[in-house]
C-alpha cells in the first residue's frame, strides 16, 4: 500500500519530509532511499515562465542521486475553474494515471502540470496542444509547451534539495489527450526528451513532413507552417533520434478527429483525404511515414484493447523506458 507524504502549496517550493524527518530540514536528513511517497504542489510562478501550478510526486523507494524526471501532462476534461483541474491533476499524479504507475515502478520523480481546459472556450483543446491552443498569442494559456519546459527547469531546485539531480532530458509519457500532447511536444522540443511513450492518440501521430499525398500538413498534422507558428522550424533530425513508443488498442474507436474541439473541419478533411479515415488506416499510414523517414519509433497494436491501458501495456512501456534510461 502506498502512503502519501506531506502536501504543501508553495510559492516557490517546500521539500516534504521523509520517514520520521521533519519537512523543515530536508537537507540534513538521510538521502539514500525515500521512506514514503512524497508530493509537492508548486504554485504558478509567472516570473519563472508558467501561469499554472504543477505537482511533483516522488515514489517510496526512489534512490537519491542522478535521476530521470518523468513528465506527463494532465488530462482532466473541460471545466472553467482552475481548482477543478488542480484537484484532477492531484488525483492523476498520485493514483489515476499510467504515469503514476510508471513512476512507482521506475522509482523516478514525476512531474504533472495542472493545465486548464476551459469549457466555455471549448475550442482550445489545451490538453492535446491543438492548433487553437498553439495560436494563442496572449493570456495565461499561451504556449503551454514552453510553460511545461519552464516547470521542468523550475523543478530542479526542490528536487536537488531532496537529493535528486535530474537529467536535462525527461521521460515523457501520455495517453489519449496527454499522449497527443506528448507526441506533439516531442516534435517541437526533441532536445528536451530522452524518450517518449504515447498511446490512445486516435491512430494519428504528428508527421515530421510538410506534406503527404499532395496535401499540406499544417500543425498539428505536420510541419508545414510550424516555423510560422512557433518562430523556428522543428528540428526533425533530432526528433527522429528520440526513442519513441506509440501504441494503440486494436478495438480503440475513440476518434478525436470527428470532434470540432480537437480538429477543425479543414483539418478533418486533410486527415481523411491524405492520411486515412478509419483509425486503423491512419495508424498504418503514420507508421509507414515514420519508417520511411527513419524515425526511431516503434508502433504497437494491442489486440482486445479499446481506448485504455492494461498490464501488458504497462509492462511494455516500463521496459521501453528502462532501456532508454540504461542508454543514457
Amino acid at each position: 500500500m502506498k502512503h502519501i507524504g506531506l502536501l504543501f502549496a508553495v510559492a516557490s517550493f517546500v521539500a516534504c519530509g521523509r520517514g520520521d524527518a521533519t519537512p523543515t530540514d530536508p537537507v540534513t536528513e538521510q538521502r539514500d532511499t525515500l521512506a514514503r511517497d512524497t508530493l509537492l504542489l508548486v504554485e504558478a510562478d509567472t516570473a519563472a515562465g508558467f501561469h499554472f501550478p504543477y505537482y511533483l510526486y516522488i515514489p517510496q523507494g526512489t534512490v537519491s542521486g542522478a535521476q530521470h524526471l518523468l513528465v506527463e501532462t494532465n488530462n482532466t476534461g473541460t471545466n472553467d475553474k482552475l481548482a477543478y483541474h488542480v484537484r484532477g491533476a492531484s488525483d492523476q499524479v498520485t493514483n489515476a494515471s499510467l504515469g503514476n504507475s510508471l513512476s512507482w515502478g521506475l522509482k523516478v520523480p514525476f512531474l504533472m502540470p495542472a493545465f486548464p481546459r476551459p469549457q466555455t472556450a471549448w475550442q482550445y483543446y489545451t490538453h492535446a496542444l491543438d492548433r487553437d491552443a498553439a495560436l494563442l498569442d496572449t493570456g495565461a494559456m499561451r504556449r503551454l509547451d514552453l510553460q511545461l519546459i519552464a516547470m521542468m527547469e523550475h523543478a530542479r531546485p526542490p528536487l536537488k534539495a531532496l537529493g535528486y539531480e535530474v537529467r536535462d532530458k525527461v521521460l515523457l509519457n501520455g495517453f489519449s489527450a496527454s499522449g497527443t500532447f506528448a507526441n506533439r511536444f516531442t516534435l517541437l522540443h526533441p532536445e528536451r526528451v530522452a524518450a517518449v511513450a504515447c498511446g490512445g492518440i486516435n491512430g494519428l501521430a504528428i508527421l515530421p513532413v510538410d506534406s503527404l499525398n499532395g496535401a499540406a500538413l499544417d500543425y498539428p498534422l505536420g510541419t508545414h507552417d510550424a516555423e510560422q507558428l512557433f518562430g523556428a522550424a522543428p528540428d526533425t533530425a533530432a526528433f527522429k533520434r528520440v526513442p519513441q513508443l506509440l501504441y494503440l488498442g486494436a478495438l480503440d474507436d475513440n476518434d478525436a478527429v470527428l470532434f470540432d474541439d480537437a480538429y477543425s473541419r479543414q483539418e478533418q478533411q486533410v486527415v481523411h483525404s491524405a492520411i486515412g479515415r478509419p483509425i486503423a488506416d491512419r495508424w498504418t499510414q503514420c507508421r509507414n511515414v515514420y519508417v520511411q523517414h527513419k524515425v526511431n519509433a516503434s508502433f504497437r497494436t494491442y489486440p482486445g484493447i479499446g481506448h485504455a491501458t492494461d498490464r501488458m501495456i504497462y509492462k511494455d512501456v516500463m521496459m521501453f523506458f528502462r532501456a532508454a534510461m540504461a542508454e543514457q
